[in-house]
């Protein structure tokens, strides 16, 4: 039989269960992701060359090499230096290296299209970089940039399979086995395909509603009042 419709029903709840794991290492990691790419975009673009060099040093070797020699350093690599980390945060961390790098680049595109008055209004009014970055540049920055930055979300999310390879027991690795104990491959990687199709699906709707919502807001920021 191709298809056997009473298995798929047998490990349902063990897929579901496998993908609660996924959607964890997912938002985790693109949180990570967005918080580390807008401070590297912002050291980036720092003035001081002993600061910008280095970020931008650190952002290509992340960009350059696989994410999957990155899960596998963090992971394996780190205990030799006294750094033990679980299987789960370990590539929670490498997914949100990986990503961050990424996204301080489209942070950076985002803070570099503020026009330049911007900058040099606050600097006339004798705000503080913080309060000119919390309040003036990085609210028109951002909304441009969240179609990409929506991307890298489902790009991390259709990545979280790399970490069946330190045995997180995600989906991926949960269909594996499950496959390997009944010797039935196609109900478990055809539903974990389904599941990547429709989650990837639900994020692009919402990440298009958070764009209307955010162009809303900048075209009428006073709320119609």
């Amino acid at each position: 039989m191709f298809w056997d419709w009473s298995y798929v029903w047998e490990i349902m709840p063990t897929l579901l269960r496998a993908s609660v794991v996924t959607i964890q290492a997912t938002l985790l990691g693109f949180v990570l992701a967005a918080v580390l790419g807008l401070v590297m975009a912002i050291l980036r673009m720092s003035k001081s060359q002993w600061i910008s060099v280095p970020t931008a040093a650190v952002i290509e070797f992340i960009r350059s090499t696989p994410l999957l020699i990155q899960i596998f350093f963090i992971f394996f690599v780190f205990p030799e230096f006294g750094i033990v980390l679980p299987a789960l945060t370990a590539g929670v961390i490498a997914l949100g290296l990986h990503y961050g790098a990424y996204c301080s680049e489209v942070y950076r595109a985002g803070l570099e299209s503020v026009p330049r008055g911007q900058w040099e209004a606050s600097i006339a009014l004798n705000l503080s970089p913080y309060i000119t970055f919390r309040d003036i540049i990085i609210p028109q920055a951002i909304p441009p940039v969240v179609p990409a930055l929506g991307n890298y979300l489902v790009a991390l999310f259709k990545e979280t399979p790399l970490l069946s390879a330190i045995a997180v027991l995600e989906l991926m690795q949960t269909a594996k086995i499950l496959g390997s104990e009944n010797f039935r491959y196609v109900e478990p990687i055809t539903l974990v395909g389904a599941f990547f199709l429709v989650m990837s699906l639900v994020a692009s709707v919402f990440i298009r509603q958070v764009e209307s919502t955010l162009n809303r807001s900048l075209r009428n920021p006073g709320g119609g009042q």
